[in-house]
């Protein structure tokens, strides 16, 4: 398995083994070590050793937190005190629904979790769905309307747009406009076609600053018309992934990451899957593939051409002038053995003319109906009007006199050459519905509050375009409109209320069995039989200009690449502290979004993390810090959108760097060094584990498994002298996959959520102070410029042999009668002995009452689990509470403990973790464990952990070898 030169790295610091990083690291409290360099008397170390007892020890009783919170005065009939009710809804993000479960408690919604109904779901959820749950109670939201900044009355402003329905009827709606975001719901499309025959002068505008425009518009090219393209990986052998953003940004991405996972353990599938990448900076799914190859946007168009040169009939050759990689010829032979059952997907981000290259490889490798299926369009954009840069031509030029914006916020996410703002200013009647008062809200003649998506009826499309209907989980905590309520006033004064709307769109699906197919839909969160329609276009030749596809640009200029930021999209979560403090899956920064640059950059320019670098395209620049990303391709920045709000909220303004002006600007970019140094907030190096990288991640490939299954596991015979089996009914164990894990943050933020853990901030992050009982730590090995990836999450491994246990001098950390390791909070004084003892760096403390200052109202907490205050040590608890929640329900039913969800499993798209009862040896567990694969980390440690891995197995190409390979010189 491993080698001796497969060495592990989380940073470049460690990597060159920089011998003060290395020293720094290997100290326990580094911060807290600075401070204690100087010579220390007796008399003031017992001092510190005294008011270390007084600031965390009395702290632990603190009751304060509670004090707010006001029982319901009439509880609804429903509602059972300490059981929790669930409601089907969907998390909508740029237009598409994923299925979710909202719980609530004592009638307030606590939690999310996925609806294993929805196809979009299949019970998994990702840290937007679950953090939409902070964006709920945000005390940041607006409360009234204003009128150009002033506060106002709902009767006010349905005075003035009664008004405007006058003029508006007199010229048949000629300058009214309206402006959303990617529309799937048929509520809303319907009431907006209504409004546009009540109006029909007006015009529909659909919007987004992340665009999926070039992924219809190749279809357009290679079909005809537009189309969507639905991957079935857990179909396809092979799979060629283009810059793609199948597991981190696709719609249906949560669907995809479960089927990826089907094909990659070699013992839970027939055959494995081979996934190639090729992209210029590093994605989820390159960092999991077989083999990842590192082209910039050029040389990826270049490449697209000569494999469709290889495959499609009657495609033009190639370039010869410019050079292709040596492995394109093993590529290819691989890709046409596989025919009938391999996929070529390209990312949103790359032109339409590559996406129709990709169509007609597909096609020609007849993976139609088996690797991929073609579908009927989910959204209505290809219909919606001229696009925002003619909307804003039209608004400057005075033809726009009523400017209707739902649920967009184009002044902060429209490129700035565009001037939305200005062309803002020449719209006499403008009105704004948004949940906060953004940048564009705040510029609108009328700002509405818009009520969050728990608080209203609507509905929505999934990627495959199944329906769900969002039902209300809670009364509107502020005075709002929803967007359904909004277009009903536009279009008469007596308006219906969201429910009577929506109820009216699906009487008319449903027809005479309208009431049980109503609730059977609000019940499983799915309305049945409203997936698209599978398309039989025929791919039409493709035009001359496809088969020469010229470079975008040069080889040698610089592009930068603007992406959504993995955790703050293209902006709108960016008041979510959840959000802010969730290390991206590859950098593990937070609060921050540097420019991220190759390492050959970086030494070119004399750069290291933090410096300051300005970037200029055309004639627009933004200074920001860069960070140095290993595997980037030298000729690309990466800049992720969404930071640099300045009308966020109390989390958001301020933080990061705004990279909307650099949108859709003609040209190279340069980039310049800069004085100055920014310190940014990472966890890369926190918590390293400074061993051998055997004992740490096994990997391997299928062949060397295959010859040999056991070389994964150096298990030895466990001296059963120093262990006790637990006296309880259960053995609780977990077993995580690294074949599944894609690093993409769902399980943190479920824990998070979960168990009620505070956020810190960047000052406290920056002192390696962060709270989260749950990482992935993120490995490199090899050659930094085009180096292997890994993932692994770390938690607490429930040591039979725990080394905590022992040091603990108030018995604050023990083991109960089924193996857990928990911990009594009430004991706990802060000496943090049992974190210096713990090899695998899994506790937290709470130096500062973090709980306190949370951005949330108390009703928000998880009121299953205690909210922890200053002084006391805590870690990962295997989820006791569920474990206690369904142990009372086994003995009430008279029954043996059945199955038990953690909330990291539940949330897990690939379902990497398991967890059980492993003293039952049909469990999913104890066969996990019992797998050649499985190995412990640390295990010389001998610690005995009830968590253990199955090595990560990947399944490169012979003729190409393993490893990751670096752009052409």
């Amino acid at each position: 398995m491993n080698h001796a030169s497969d060495r592990l790295w989380r940073s470049l610091e460690e990597a060159g083994g920089n011998a003060d990083f290395i020293a720094r690291v290997s100290q326990e409290f580094p911060n807290l070590a600075a401070s204690l360099a100087a010579p220390i008397d007796r008399r003031r170390a017992l001092k510190l050793m005294a008011a270390s007892l007084l600031m965390n020890g009395l702290p632990g009783c603190d009751s304060k937190l509670s004090e707010n919170l006001i029982p319901a005065v009439r509880v609804p009939s429903n509602i059972v005190p300490a059981l929790q009710n669930s409601y089907a809804t969907a998390h909508v993000l740029g237009g598409y629904a994923t299925g979710i479960v909202v719980s609530h408690y004592m009638g307030r919604p606590v939690k999310v979790a996925g609806n294993p109904h929805h196809p979009a779901s299949l019970g998994a959820i990702d840290a937007f769905a679950q953090a939409s749950l902070l964006n709920f109670y945000d005390p940041d939201r607006a409360a009234e309307i204003a009128h150009r900044g002033i506060p106002a009355a709902r009767a006010d402003f349905e005075t003035a747009l009664a008004a405007q329905r006058l003029s508006l009827g007199a010229d048949r709606g000629a300058g009214l406009r309206i402006l959303t975001g990617t529309v799937t719901s048929p509520t809303l499309i319907a009431q907006i076609r209504a409004l546009l025959e009540q109006y029909p002068r007006a015009q529909w505008t659909q919007w987004e600053p992340i665009s999926r425009d070039a992924v219809m518009q190749g279809a357009q090219l290679a079909y005809g018309r537009p189309l969507e393209l639905i991957p079935r990986l857990e179909q396809a052998d092979i799979l060629v992934a283009i810059d793609s953003d199948l597991l981190c940004s696709a719609p249906g991405r949560l669907r995809y990451a479960r089927e990826f996972a089907q094909r990659r353990n070699p013992n839970r599938t027939h055959a494995m899957s081979r996934i190639y990448a090729i992209e210029p900076t590093p994605t989820l799914l390159g960092s999991v593939a077989d083999h990842r190859f590192i082209a910039g946007p050029a040389q990826l168009a270049h490449i697209l051409v000569a494999l469709a040169a290889g495959i499609v009939d009657g495609a033009s050759a190639p370039d010869p002038a410019r050079s292709l990689p040596d492995w394109i010829v093993p590529l290819l032979e691989d890709m046409k053995g596989a025919r009938g059952r391999i996929l070529v997907h390209v990312g949103a981000s790359q032109p339409a003319e590559l996406h129709a290259l990709a169509h007609a490889i597909n096609d020609a490798l007849g993976g139609r109906g088996v690797s991929f299926d073609l579908i009927e369009p989910v959204s209505n954009a290809g219909s919606a009007g001229q696009p925002l840069r003619s909307l804003i031509a039209e608004m400057q030029s005075g033809r726009v006199q009523n400017l209707l914006i739902i649920d967009s916020n184009p002044l902060y996410s429209a490129p700035a050459a565009w001037n939305f703002e200005e062309a803002l200013r020449q719209v006499s009647f403008s009105v704004a519905l948004a949940q906060h008062p953004d940048e564009t809200a705040q510029a609108a003649a009328w700002f509405v509050p818009q009520t969050h998506d728990w608080e209203t009826w609507s509905d929505a499309r999934a990627f495959d375009g199944t329906a769900s209907i969002l039902q209300p989980q809670a009364l509107p905590l502020y005075d709002g409109l929803g967007a359904v309520e909004m277009l009903e006033l536009y279009r008469a004064p007596a308006a219906r209320s969201a429910e009577q709307v929506v109820r009216g769109t699906w009487k008319r699906q449903f027809g005479d069995g309208f009431d049980a197919a109503w609730h059977e839909s609000l019940a499983t969160g799915v309305v049945p039989d409203t997936a698209c329609a599978k398309s039989g276009a025929r791919l039409r030749a493709l035009p001359a200009q496809l088969n020469s596809s010229a470079p975008i640009n040069d080889d040698a200029a610089l592009t930068v690449l603007l992406r959504p930021d993995p955790s703050l999209w293209d902006g709108r979560f960016a008041n979510n502290p959840w959000l802010q403090e969730l290390p991206r899956p590859l950098t593990k920064l937070v609060w921050d979004n540097p420019l991220l640059i190759a390492p050959a950059l970086a030494a070119r320019l004399h750069l290291e993390n933090g410096d300051l670098a300005r970037v200029t395209v055309a004639r627009s620049s933004v200074t920001a810090p860069v960070w140095i990303m290993p595997g980037q391709a030298p000729e690309c920045i990466t800049a992720w959108l969404g930071s640099g709000r300045r009308a966020a909220g109390s989390i958001g303004d301020g933080q990061g760097i705004d990279y909307y002006p650099l949108t859709q600007l003609p040209g190279a970019a340069t980039l310049q060094k800069q004085p100055g140094h920014v310190r940014l907030a990472s966890t890369v190096h926190h918590n390293l584990l400074l061993a051998a990288s055997q004992e740490v991640l096994r990997h391997g490939t299928l062949s060397d498994y295959l010859a040999h299954p056991g070389v994964a596991s150096t298990a030895q015979p466990e001296p059963h002298i120093y262990r006790t089996a637990p006296p309880g009914a259960a053995a609780w164990a977990m077993s995580i996959d690294l074949n599944a894990c894609i690093g993409c943050n769902a399980c943190i933020v479920a824990c998070q959520a979960e168990n009620n853990i505070s956020v810190v901030g960047k000052d406290q992050v920056l002192a390696e102070r962060e709270m989260h009982w749950l990482r992935i730590d993120r490995y490199f090995a090899g050659d930094p410029d085009a180096p292997e990836s890994f993932f692994q999450p770390v938690l607490c491994m429930h040591c039979e042999q725990a080394p905590c246990e022992n040091v603990c001098p108030v018995g604050a950390t023990v083991h109960d009668s089924e193996g857990l390791n928990v911990m009594v909070y009430n004991r706990c004084v802060g000496t943090r002995f049992c974190s210096n003892n713990c090899p695998y760096k899994v506790r937290r403390f709470n130096f500062l009452p973090y709980a306190r200052e949370q951005h949330r109202p108390p009703q928000s907490w998880n009121p299953d689990v205690t909210v922890r205050v200053r002084g006391v040590m805590e870690k990962c608890s295997y989820c006791v509470q569920r474990i206690a929640e369904a142990r009372i329900a086994a003995d009430r039913e008279s029954r043996p403990i059945g199955a038990v969800r953690t909330a990291c499993q539940s949330a897990c798209p690939t379902r990497a973790f398991t967890f059980g009862n492993s003293a039952d040896p049909d469990s999913e567990v104890a066969r996990r464990k019992s797998s050649p694969l499985n190995f412990s980390m640390l295990e010389r440690q001998g610690t005995a952990p009830r968590t253990t891995y199955e090595a990560l197995i990947r399944n490169p190409n012979p003729a190409i070898g393993a490893g990751r390979k670096a752009p052409p010189s």
